[in-house]
């Protein structure tokens, strides 16, 4: 019989994502050489090599390959057993591993977190903010138990739930206010500014725009709303934030909001599980709460899961 331990499996774990012994360390909070011998006790208890060491980082052999998706799927099937047994309680209690990402994170998690400590006082909220592929792919790997995100996501192992729609507004320099709104043909002879590669809302807005992608020449990236915002102030170009960012972004910058003629652009927030998460009608009590820290009212059926 093999005697290997949980542990042992989730310090692989944290070191097959990290391939690097001290950053898998710190993850797991334990000192590098404990993580060392853990690792080593479960090479010689599955009788093969599981890395390949060097000076700066690890790669894993071809066994450890395929090790680490095993291990993947058996941590989350762990989590979800004691997903199933808090589901079970009248109370929603422990950890909730959310994740949203950076449009969104700055402007909702503040009331997010209030109502939920409020109304459900004994959860441990533990927020990741990233861009929506890394998102989806810690909410499939157990990672994460849910997500606030744009939709849609496409992924047919994930639950989508439609919260609200949301409006894209026109940012322009300070001195345009008043001057006529351009028209989204003219927004392609424009300088559009936008967030960096991999931001959904970068495709957003330049699907708004009918534009496959901007010339190189004419386009200046930026990896937050703010610097955007500020690039504006500036004089630089013109970007588009959305409505939930207006307040916060705008308030120290010299610039001017406009609203685009019918049919305005939009994006649609959601939250996303797991179709497997024993978590799903807790999960669908706290999208309930988000739209009422965006201030928002449903406006789709409570949930769509994709085949």
């Amino acid at each position: 019989m093999i005697n290997v331990t949980l542990r042992q499996l989730r310090y692989f774990d944290a070191l097959a994502r990290h391939g690097h012994f001290g950053r898998a360390a710190e993850a797991c909070s334990i000192s590098q050489p404990a993580l060392s011998m853990q690792i080593k006790e479960l090479e010689e208890a599955l009788g093969g090599l599981l890395l390949e060491r060097s000076a700066r980082q690890v790669a894993l052999t071809r066994f450890g390959e395929e090790l680490a998706q095993r291990v993947r799927d058996i941590l989350r099937s762990v989590d979800e057993l004691g997903d199933f047994a808090r589901a079970s309680q009248d109370r929603f209690a422990g950890r909730l591993r959310i994740g949203m990402i950076p449009t969104i994170a700055p402007y909702l998690l503040p009331k997010i977190t209030k109502n939920l400590t409020r109304m459900h006082p004994e959860l441990d909220i533990r927020v990741r903010e990233t861009m929506t592929p890394r998102l989806i792919q810690e909410l499939v790997e157990g990672r994460l138990d849910t997500a606030i995100v744009a939709l849609p996501v496409s992924e047919p192992s994930l639950t989508e739930v439609a919260l609200f729609e949301e409006k894209f507004l026109l940012v322009r320099p300070g001195t345009d206010a008043g001057t006529p709104v351009p028209s989204r043909e003219m927004m392609r002879e424009m300088r559009l500014l936008l967030l960096e590669e991999g931001h959904c809302f970068r495709d957003q807005a330049l699907s708004f725009c009918n534009m496959q992608s901007a010339p190189p020449r004419e386009m200046l990236d930026a990896n937050s709303l703010s610097t955007l915002v500020q690039m504006v102030s500036a004089g630089i170009g013109v970007t588009l934030i959305p409505e939930m960012a207006v307040s916060v972004e705008t308030r120290s910058a010299s610039v001017s909001l406009s609203r685009f003629r019918d049919p305005e652009p939009s994006r649609t927030i959601g939250m996303v599980w797991r179709k497997t998460s024993p978590l799903a009608r807790q999960l669908l009590q706290i999208s309930e709460v988000v739209c009422l820290s965006a201030g928002k009212v449903r406006a789709r059926p409570p949930a769509r899961s994709k085949a």
